[in-house]
């Protein structure tokens, strides 16, 4: 199954502001926060990596940047 990716905006006020199809699904405070948004979307995490871009596109930094 394909998903539409999940888009990490820059840090900003604390959080990375997450979304899918340009629609909000959370703002996350680190990268625990983008990993339950994935368990949610029935994803499981052993199975995918944070690093891939057809997953995750990561804005302002990785998922070690957390400003």
């Amino acid at each position: 199954m394909e998903y539409p990716p999940l888009v990490v905006h820059p840090p900003q006020h604390g959080g990375r502001l997450m979304t899918v199809m340009g629609e909000p699904v959370g703002v996350a405070k680190s990268v625990d926060d983008v990993e339950a948004v994935l368990r949610h979307a029935g994803l499981h995490l052993d199975e995918v990596a944070l690093d891939d871009p057809g997953l995750i596109e990561w804005r302002g930094g990785g998922p070690d940047a957390w400003g």
